[in-house]
């Protein structure tokens, strides 16, 4: 025990020494808090650019439709040809221009107008004229059957329907993919975790092998407390550099934010660039009393609990993963021979990503969702996913918290196990590059 921890201390001490690890914890906070400023000033930059539609209009409908907002302009063309209409559009670099024909059918109308444009258009510029043409359309079709258009008005109101718990509290829509998004920023962590400091286990061990210490260190040691010693050490030096990188960027950004006035409600703005069809009829922004109802929703989630089995899901999963790591570490030469089994790894880790965002959102108790949040592979992204929601009843069934953590804490025992037995083996092995069958004949010794 007393060798175990002398190899913690010494891999600890040698990662948290090393210049560039000194380097990178204080330079990466600057960079991440840079990117958003950066991010931030762009969204605002390029928000700002109002986009121009010239329209061209022969005919007797459309007269008041197309209204100016707050990203589009629209210029009216009178008493020119097709042609002159086109060359003025492209010689001012407008956006495009809208002919829209004249006929004596409102709906011969629509399907003969075009939407000129040097490029193909995308979504946000279509999608609100396509709108009002539907809007329009639908419209003649009611009246034609004997709505009038003041029937029609209320007919095209928008509905929202009233939800509720069972005890009368007020229910809000999105909560659960805000707790998805929070339970996912948490996974998130863990997945990046693994694969930076899982390959600093693996280069270390790689780096030591082939500079043969580590026939000097095995002979005072066993290759199992060299293992552990090693993902022990990392693992508490990555704890630290997080936790700087935590204080130091939180800090950092309160500062950017007081001194610069940086209103980051630009990045969520998608009125520019949604794909709904226009904003007049997109839902109008919340009140300030359902605003605090998500303030109120999001402080209470169960952040106590949430990040105490963070801790717990972190270790467990970085523990399993840095096992196999130092296993593969130990089986090569060079870090180029590595790339053969790094993507089997690596490829949980991004099924939990994508499965546990997709199945969560949609369902985060269904089958798909709690299948991946009990394999122990996956179980560190997935249930973080679904722990925002709380533990019993409306979230997580206990029952399942404590499986999973006991399935990770076997399959750890167990890929420990198997992951020594490679280590042992491989740790002296030079000049041979292993295959999965050398690998399984190792397991076997």
């Amino acid at each position: 025990m007393n060798k175990l921890s002398l190899i913690i201390k010494r891999e600890y001490l040698a990662k948290v020494r090393n210049k560039s690890f000194v380097i990178m914890t204080f330079l990466s906070p600057i960079l991440m808090v840079g990117m958003i400023v950066l991010v931030a000033y762009l969204t605002k930059v390029n928000d700002s650019q109002k986009r121009i539609i010239a329209v061209f209009n022969e005919s007797d409908y459309f007269s008041n439709d197309f209204n100016t907002t707050e990203r589009t302009s629209y210029i009216f063309f009178k008493d020119l040809s097709l042609q002159a209409a086109k060359d003025s559009t492209l010689s001012l670099g407008f956006s495009g221009l809208l002919h829209i024909p004249n006929h004596s059918d409102l709906e011969e109308v629509a399907q003969s107008s075009y939407f000129y444009s040097k490029e193909a258009p995308n979504s946000s510029v279509l999608d609100p004229l396509e709108y009002i043409f539907e809007e329009r359309l639908r419209q003649r079709k009611l009246i034609d059957i004997g709505v009038s258009t003041e029937e029609f008005t209320t007919i095209n109101d928008r509905f929202e329907i009233n939800i509720a718990t069972f005890t009368g509290e007020q229910n809000l829509k999105g909560i659960n993919e805000m707790k998805a998004f929070v339970g996912g920023g948490f996974g998130y962590l863990i997945m990046m975790f693994i694969i930076i400091y899982g390959g600093f286990v693996m280069r270390s061990v790689i780096e030591e092998k082939t500079s043969r210490i580590i026939e000097v260190i095995i002979s005072s040691v066993k290759p199992f407390q060299l293992m552990l010693g090693k993902i022990i050490g990392t693992s508490l030096a990555g704890i630290t550099q997080f936790t700087i990188w935590i204080i130091s960027a939180s800090l950092l950004l309160f500062v950017v934010f007081l001194v610069f006035g940086i209103d980051l409600t630009g990045l969520s703005d998608q009125s520019g660039t949604s794909p709904n069809p226009m904003n007049s009829i997109s839902p109008l922004p919340p009140a300030p009393d359902t605003m605090q109802l998500y303030a109120i929703e999001f402080l209470e989630i169960p952040w106590f609990m949430l990040i105490s089995l963070f801790l717990v899901y972190f270790i467990l999963g970085y523990l399993i993963y840095s096992s196999i790591y130092a296993a593969i570490g130990a089986a090569v030469d060079n870090e180029t021979d590595t790339q053969q089994f790094i993507f089997p790894i690596i490829l949980p880790l991004m099924l939990a990503i994508y499965v546990g965002f997709f199945s969560v959102f949609s369902n985060p108790n269904g089958p798909i969702a709690v299948a991946f949040s009990l394999f122990p592979l996956t179980s560190p992204i997935v249930m973080l996913m679904r722990l925002p929601g709380g533990i019993g009843e409306g979230g997580v069934p206990l029952w399942q918290v404590i499986l999973s953590i006991i399935c990770l804490i076997v399959t750890f025992i167990a890929i420990v196990w198997l992951a020594a037995k490679i280590y042992r083996v491989g740790i002296l092995m030079y000049g041979k590059k292993p295959t999965y069958k050398e690998l399984y004949r190792w397991l076997k010794y």
